[in-house]
């Protein structure tokens, strides 16, 4: 079922972030805490520094009438800096494929693309974008065929 969520960046303190929203709106952390460590090794890549292999990689928090707010660690070492402006995403969630490239090709349209749309090692078809406007999107179709 299609969706949208809030996606906040932090500099290496999602989790105690996450804990305060917790106790602010209660519940659960969706499928738990995911880390640094977790993410497979990619090829060409240099490995992962040990100091961020405990960062929050992904972590999701329900907080209102069914909206999501979702955040990770933004490690300098993997090239992040988080600013004002640039640790906050809308983050779309789609039905299917299609509907997920025809936003992302819209939204990206006189923007920049951060990330191309592909197929991720979470299962999901991912990307990212920032609109002519400086607003930041993220793709996360989890489309299953």
């Amino acid at each position: 079922m299609a969706r949208v969520s809030t996606y906040l960046n932090f500099p290496n303190n999602t989790e105690e972030a996450f804990n305060f929203y917790r106790s602010v709106f209660g519940g659960e952390f969706m499928g738990g805490i995911y880390r640094f460590s977790e993410v497979p090794p990619t090829e060409g890549q240099p490995p992962m520094n040990e100091s961020d292999k405990n960062l929050v990689m992904h972590v999701a928090l329900e907080i209102l009438g069914g909206h999501v707010l979702m955040g990770t660690d933004a490690p300098e070492s993997m090239g992040f800096t988080v600013n004002f402006g640039n640790n906050v995403y809308i983050n779309l969630e789609p039905d299917t494929k299609e509907h997920t490239q025809a936003l992302f090709n819209k939204l990206s349209d006189g923007g920049k693309v951060e990330m191309e749309l592909q197929d991720m090692f979470w299962g999901a078809y991912y990307g990212s974008c920032k609109d002519k406007y400086g607003v930041q999107w993220m793709f996360n179709c989890s489309e299953q065929k």
